[in-house]
């Protein structure tokens, strides 16, 4: 993603095309890093990330968020300890899971939306039927309604978390392998609809998980913290502001570049809902008081870092549609921008600023924002070298006018094409 100034020189890039496909789908195709770079972090992902999911969950739940108060457990019961740490099957946790999915997968069908087509891994046109603000409404306010009324308890859902995150790791392997032996589409390994619709359902989830934690603090100390509240509300816009965004995400890398493959489903079916929401998981047991005024600055500071984040965005869908004929910063073709990818400055403080009613006394909390940070640093010189390979020359003369990836003056300028 670029910066709000960035965007208007990166998309007259877009502008460039290709003489031929072919040459196109080959560089998409290209390795970003060094082929053993590629395959240790595949390997890693697959070995470490599931684990650590229930890790994480053990630690915030049963531990006081305290890594040491995890280490020294299984530093004295070894293997056996990690074993009874981790949950065990249970049928609630998969009526929960199936429950939920059913009821969104119904909104997605059959909720009105209006109709969208978009390039797909620079092949298919597919049909997506933008639905998701409606339905996230109809999700947050029947779930707090089935709260409301006693006809069905939240804490439900965080007394048997791990055993969710334990049920959720099957799914994205089935999809890997259903995508490998029936690709929904001619690039085999890859996904239609499948992406968006995992991405749709799963970023749901974060906002019901965060509105459960809130309930269940609710239920055990009958009140809910400012800090909870703070972080809540910003989880909250932020998710609202993915779902009133929805169809630009077609644009995005996650969609438009990355296969269905264990990254993607595996993300957004078990990181997501675990990693994405634990800073209000902490909180649950830890409700911190802030005051009135810290709780506010944290808050309106927050809502901006994800305004902000929510108008780059939209600044780059409007120079789209309008092929370059609209304003940006008042002008109609500024000459230079901040960074090419400063966008991703104030999301990760907004992060941060959701995370930071937890306060300082673990660092766990912190992760996802640790996490946020490193993926998009990376993920900036992944879309850099995408780009470079498809523009060549003409990404050089943008670099030469946007010399700096992330951050004006402090971040390292990239390579360009010689």
């Amino acid at each position: 993603m670029r910066s709000v100034m960035a965007y208007v020189g990166g998309a007259q890039m877009e502008r460039v095309k290709s003489k031929k496909k072919k040459r196109n789908m080959g560089s998409e195709s290209k390795m970003v890093h060094s082929p053993m770079v590629t395959y240790a972090s595949m390997l890693s992902l697959l070995a470490l990330c599931p684990p650590f999911v229930i890790l994480l969950w053990y630690t915030m739940v049963h531990a006081d968020g305290s890594v040491l108060q995890t280490w020294d457990y299984l530093r004295q019961h070894g293997l056996r300890g990690f074993i009874s740490i981790w949950p065990q099957p249970t049928a609630t946790a998969w009526k929960i899971i199936a429950c939920y999915a059913a009821f969104e997968a119904a909104l997605q069908l059959l909720l009105p939306g209006k109709g969208l087509r978009a390039q797909y891994l620079l092949l298919e046109i597919s049909l997506y039927k933008a639905n998701g603000v409606l339905a996230y409404a109809v999700t947050m306010v029947t779930y707090v309604g089935l709260w409301w009324f006693g006809i069905f308890d939240p804490s439900i859902v965080y007394d048997h978390l791990g055993e969710i995150f334990q049920h959720l790791y099957l799914e994205p392997c089935l999809l890997c392998f259903i995508g490998q032996i029936a690709p929904s589409s001619i690039d085999s390994g890859s996904s239609g609809n499948i992406i968006i619709d995992f991405y749709w359902i799963w970023m749901m989830s974060w906002a019901v998980l965060a509105v459960t934690y809130c309930i269940k603090q609710y239920e055990t100390y009958g009140r809910v913290a400012d800090s909870m509240l703070v972080n809540t509300i910003l989880m909250l816009v932020y998710v609202t502001k993915f779902f009133w965004w929805e169809a630009g995400y077609w644009n995005t890398m996650d969609i438009a570049h990355d296969r269905a493959g264990f990254y993607i489903c595996w993300g957004c079916l078990v990181w997501v809902p675990s990693v994405y929401t634990s800073p209000g998981m902490y909180l649950v047991n830890h409700p911190v008081t802030l005051g009135v005024q810290l709780a506010l600055y944290i808050l309106v500071a927050g809502i901006l870092c994800v305004y902000i984040n929510y108008d780059c965005d939209r600044q780059r869908q409007e120079f789209r549609r309008t092929n370059g004929k609209c304003l940006v910063w008042g002008k109609l073709h500024p000459r230079w921008g901040l960074a090419r990818h400063f966008h991703y400055v104030p999301e990760i403080l907004g992060a941060f600023f959701w995370t930071l009613p937890a306060l300082f006394n673990h660092f766990l909390p912190y992760f996802y924002v640790v996490f946020l940070t490193i993926l998009l640093f990376d993920r900036a010189k992944r879309d850099d070298d995408r780009c470079k390979s498809k523009y060549g020359k003409y990404w050089k003369l943008y670099c030469d006018k946007v010399p700096y990836r992330i951050i004006r003056g402090f971040t390292e300028k990239s390579a360009v094409v010689e």
